[in-house]
């Protein structure tokens, strides 16, 4: 059985930072797109970042344009895991965030809306005071 944990949210005040981490078990995604997604009370499930692989040790790195130059999406496949560092955060960042595995090895087209992802975790709550 595939899972996805997150963990590392919290409260923080504007401009500081965190850390979410996504441990997955169950299968590898080494070479499998991987992505944060968030959803504020109200809204509509909006995607953060993803790393997709692109060919021997290589990822792409992508971002939503509102969290651009803020947040950093990294991977250990070693690990199998994923993290989402957010800096100078903001009190519009407040949201539960989750975490998202591909089922399809290799290159994904569609890393930005939730189709794309088989696989995704509980999520884990980030506030951001003002």
């Amino acid at each position: 059985q595939v899972q996805l944990v997150e963990s590392g949210g919290g409260l923080v005040q504007a401009g500081g930072s965190l850390r979410l981490s996504c441990a997955a078990s169950g299968r590898t995604f080494s070479t499998s797109a991987m992505g944060w997604f968030r959803q504020a009370p109200g809204k509509e499930r909006e995607f953060v970042a993803a790393t997709r692989w692109s060919g021997g040790n290589t990822f792409i790195a992508d971002y939503a344009d509102s969290v651009k130059g803020r947040f950093t999406i990294s991977r250990d496949n070693a690990k199998n895991a994923v993290y989402l560092q957010m800096n100078s955060l903001k009190p519009e960042d407040t949201a539960f965030y989750y975490c998202a595995g591909s089922s399809r090895p290799g290159y994904l087209r569609d890393y930005d809306v939730s189709t794309g992802y088989a696989y995704w975790g509980q999520g884990t709550q980030v506030t951001v005071s003002s």
